[in-house]
């Protein structure tokens, strides 16, 4: 027989490490949304609409050329800068390949209303006839 040191067996040990799978789950998670939404949000033009009062809002034709001017001074082909000479070129394009397309015409409340004219006159001497102005849906009235 032989006389030893009988040792209790150690138990368990707490765990002093940090598991980071989860951690990295969420990150990949958050990095895939951030990918998507990121373009959705960079791409919309920031305009101060008019208001206006409104009993049907009419959707928005699918032949249709949306033309944008900003605060700043910018025209803008869809989501795209374009310059006068540009703006003429395609404008003709458009005319040339159908004349009754509609010019769907956003404008800042900034803009001068000169240089609205000014970009309807272009799409008339293009051959398009038919523009359509974008405004926001102005709030209900307070009731007294």
């Amino acid at each position: 027989m032989s006389f030893g040191r009988l040792e209790k067996p150690a138990g368990h040990r707490p765990m002093s490490d940090i598991n980071v799978t989860p951690l990295v789950d969420v990150m990949l998670v958050l990095l895939v949304i951030f990918i998507v939404a990121t373009p959705l949000m960079a791409g919309r033009l920031a305009l101060e609409l008019p208001k206006a009062d409104a009993s049907a809002v009419l959707s928005p034709t699918p032949e249709a050329v949306f033309i944008a001017l900003d605060a700043a001074g910018q025209t803008f082909w869809g989501d795209q800068v374009v310059d006068v000479t540009t703006l003429d070129q395609r404008l003709r394009e458009t005319a040339q390949r159908d004349p009754t397309t509609e010019i769907q015409l956003r404008a800042d409340t900034a803009v001068p209303y000169g240089r609205v004219v000014q970009l309807i006159g272009l799409a008339q001497a293009a051959g398009l006839s038919r523009i359509g102005f974008v405004a926001e849906r102005a709030a209900p009235a307070p009731a007294r």
